[in-house]
């Protein structure tokens, strides 16, 4: 290098680190990008409905008459990738054996939001809802036990039947509204088989 170009370097760097150069090469940067106009897809005007895909928190659901939709098979606890479901069954001493959910905790800090619960649920107990705002200070609080799920379930029970329908887990018509997860016959009279 000759002694000019080395002198006007040495001028040049001085130069940027009076005017401060790199910062007015990033806020240059910032600025160029602060002011572009955001890019949003809009759905055509007859299509505005965003399919019911959602997938917040989960509740438990009644049927119609308030009955407990829960059988207690714990099919969404074996489903359950994170291992964040358990389910405590026992028999139904009214009605034999029938089986129902004595306890039922979810630790949503654990859960994925996958929804293989809801697909695992024969009886589509189960739902998500679009229930997102659930932060707390104590981590106790977000293992939801079954009095919390069935006032999830039925604080949003529109969103969860809206889940149910979109995933064809539950249809909305009449014979599905009829079909019910119970024996076709009372079994009460019926005495177990006794050993010879």
């Amino acid at each position: 290098m000759t002694e000019k170009t080395e002198e006007k370097s040495l001028l040049r760097e001085v130069w940027d680190a009076l005017s401060f150069s790199e910062i007015r090469t990033a806020m240059r940067v910032a600025l160029k990008h602060m002011f572009v106009k955001p890019v949003t897809f809009q759905y055509p005007r007859e299509k505005r409905t965003i399919p019911d895909a959602h997938r917040g928190a989960l509740g438990l659901l009644r049927y119609d008459d308030g009955t407990e939709r829960c059988v207690g098979c714990d099919l969404c606890e074996v489903a359950c990738p994170s291992r964040c479901i358990k389910v405590v069954s026992a028999e139904n001493p009214e009605r034999p054996l029938s089986r129902y959910a004595t306890e039922f905790y979810i630790d949503i800090t654990k859960c994925v939001f996958c929804g293989y619960c809801v697909e695992a649920c024969p009886v589509n107990a189960l739902a998500m809802t679009k229930m997102y705002e659930y932060s707390t200070a104590d981590k106790r609080q977000l293992i939801f036990d079954k009095e919390r799920l069935y006032e999830i379930g039925e604080k949003h029970i529109e969103d969860a039947k809206r889940y149910l329908y979109a995933h064809n887990q539950e249809k909305n018509d009449t014979e599905s509204l009829q079909y019910r997860y119970k024996f076709p016959h009372q079994v009460e009279g019926l005495t177990p088989p006794q050993d010879s």
